[in-house]
Parts: C-alpha cells; sequence; structure tokens
C-alpha cells in the first residue's frame, strides 16, 4: 500500500510531461499544416527573408515568455511584463539620450538592473505580502505604466534622438543572424541549463507541483517564487532595451498589451497553467506559432484583430486541457 502511495505521484507527473510532449507534437504538426495552407494562398509565406521576419517578431516575445513560464509553473503568472518593458526602455533610452558615450554592455545591464528591481517588487508583494499573484502584478501592471507617464512627462524618445550603436544592437548582423535572435537563443540556452541542470531550477518545479511536499523537503518556497519574479523583470528588463533598439523609440504605450502574447506563448506551449510542468521547448513552440499566424493573416489580407481572437481561444483550449489532465492526475493518485 505504501509502496503504490509513492509510486501514484510518480505516475501523475509522468502523466504530466506526456501531455506537454503531446502539446508540442500536436503544435508543430499544427503549425506545418498552417504553413501549407496558408502557402497556398501567398508562396511568398515560404520564403527564407519572411521566416527571417517570424523569428525576429517572435525573438523579445521568446524572451519574456521564458521568465513568464517560470512565473508560472510555480502556480503564478506576471501581467506586468508589458509595463517593465515599456519602463525599463523609456528610462534606458532617456539616459543614453543623456550619456551617448554610454556603452552599449552598459545599457544592457541597466535595463537588466531595472527589469530585476521592478520584478523584486512584485516578488516581496506575492512572496511576503501573500498577494494573489494576478491581484498583485495587475496592480504593479498599472503602477509602472503611470510611472513611464511620469518619468517621461509624455514626451517620447524618437530614433533622432538615439545614439547610433543603440539603434543597431537589436539589429546588426555581425555572423549573418540578427543580433535580436541571437540574444533570443542565448536566454532560451541560459534558461534551460537553469531550469534543468541546477537545484535552484528544479526547486522551481518543486514548488509548482506540490508546494506543501516542497516545503517538507526542505525547500524555501518563499524564496523560489520571489526569485522567478525577479527573473521575469530581469528578463522583462532586457526586452525592453531590444525593444527600444528594435522600434528606434521609446513611447508611453510601448508594449502595451503585450501581456497577453507573453502568457499565451507558455501555455499553448505546453507549460500547465496549474504549475508543475512546461518546457523551454514548448514555449518557442507556443511563440512561435503566435508568430505564424501573426504572419500568415498578414498576408492573406485578414484583419489584424483577429489575431487577438485567436489568442484568446488557443489560451482556452489550452486552460481546458490542463484542466483534464489535472483531473485524470487527481484520478491516479487518489
Amino acid at each position: 500500500m505504501l509502496t503504490e502511495k509513492k509510486l501514484a505521484p510518480a505516475r501523475s507527473m509522468s502523466l504530466a510531461q506526456l501531455a506537454s510532449r503531446f502539446r508540442e507534437l500536436g503544435i508543430a504538426a499544427f503549425i506545418l499544416v498552417l504553413a501549407a495552407l496558408v502557402s497556398l494562398r501567398a508562396p511568398a509565406f515560404l520564403s527564407v527573408d519572411n521566416f527571417r521576419d517570424i523569428l525576429l517578431n517572435i525573438s523579445i516575445l521568446v524572451i519574456v515568455a521564458l521568465g513568464q513560464m517560470m512565473v508560472i509553473i510555480t502556480r503564478g503568472i506576471d501581467l506586468s511584463v508589458s509595463s517593465m518593458i515599456g519602463l525599463t526602455a523609456m528610462m534606458v533610452s532617456s539616459m543614453l539620450v543623456l550619456f551617448p558615450w554610454l556603452p552599449m554592455p552598459a545599457a544592457i545591464l541597466l535595463g537588466l538592473a531595472l527589469g530585476a528591481t521592478l520584478g523584486a517588487f512584485n516578488g516581496l508583494i506575492i512572496a511576503v505580502g501573500n498577494v494573489p499573484p494576478i491581484i498583485a502584478t495587475l496592480g504593479t501592471m498599472s503602477i509602472y505604466r503611470g510611472m513611464v507617464f511620469f518619468y517621461s512627462q509624455g514626451s517620447w524618445v524618437n530614433a533622432s534622438d538615439m545614439p547610433e550603436g543603440f539603434r543597431r544592437l537589436a539589429k546588426a548582423s555581425p555572423f549573418g543572424v540578427p543580433n535580436l535572435i541571437l540574444f533570443a537563443v542565448a536566454v532560451l540556452l541560459l534558461v534551460a541549463f537553469f531550469l534543468r541542470l541546477t537545484r535552484a531550477g528544479r526547486d522551481i518545479y518543486a514548488v509548482g507541483s506540490n508546494p506543501d511536499a516542497a516545503r517538507f523537503a526542505g525547500i524555501r518556497a518563499q524564496r523560489v517564487i520571489f526569485t522567478v519574479y525577479v527573473l521575469s523583470g530581469l528578463l522583462a528588463g532586457l526586452a525592453g532595451v531590444l525593444w527600444a533598439s528594435r522600434f528606434e523609440a521609446a513611447q508611453t504605450n510601448t508594449a502595451f498589451g503585450f501581456e497577453l502574447q507573453t502568457v499565451a506563448a507558455p501555455v499553448v506551449g505546453g507549460v500547465n497553467i496549474f504549475g508543475g510542468s512546461g518546457g523551454v521547448i514548448g514555449v518557442v513552440l507556443g511563440a512561435f506559432l503566435l508568430g505564424v499566424i501573426e504572419n500568415s493573416l498578414t498576408l492573406v489580407k485578414i484583419s489584424p484583430f483577429w489575431q487577438l481572437a485567436a489568442q484568446g481561444l488557443l489560451i482556452l483550449l489550452a486552460v481546458v486541457f490542463d484542466a483534464a489532465v489535472l483531473r485524470r492526475m487527481q484520478k491516479r493518485g487518489s
């Protein structure tokens, strides 16, 4: 009897991992089918340049969605990422206008520091204050967006005000591949290494799978939750710098509404909305699917407003799937 009880969590986790793999394969198959259908109407879809454009369009999304993934694995959510991107983009761009001689590594470090600070504030409210993540980050989303207006006084930073080096930060292609894509690949590899090969990364999965069991195992759940929000803010800060560089502007509405995509990419990609499972490959596939949908709608001349409907539908389908898997896991574990 004791052996069966010990094996039940293992069977449940195996089911969750199997569901995640099934989701990833399903997304890959759906992307191939969608690509084939779109190419019949718009042959340019399969061109190398179009594929490069899709990768460029999703690079920032991948960076932020990887941070969102770690938050979701711990059964949380970070709705403030878009406002953190906007605030970081504005502050770093303004700093470079005042000090155009500032080296680009210093600008990146400044963005990382600002993002981590904002993320730490989220983490304190949630981990120490025990405020539900959706409420806490909904509040800080408005606070951080308000700070963008306060800091900028409603003004914008335009391309003509930015140093040439900063404008080329995201667009330069020293190896034939745009820097923006290289940044996304680097973050992807670092997050994959962190989650799979470090104790801190494994603790994130443990807290998300079963918080009570994690505490009994000596894992400090509060510290883990605080850490994932700091990491989410850190990556949002990097995204803010790259956003300003790519679009050569910092506006009061920078990244407004972007949080929906950062939630959709990991959830659609197999990161269980109820916590405990998910991986970087699924996040990339989810982001690529969103990028393909956006690109396809443009090529076949369908209103881009349908993109929001598609994102919402994909999130609903993913949550329904996760709920079914959770019920199955609970039934097996009982």
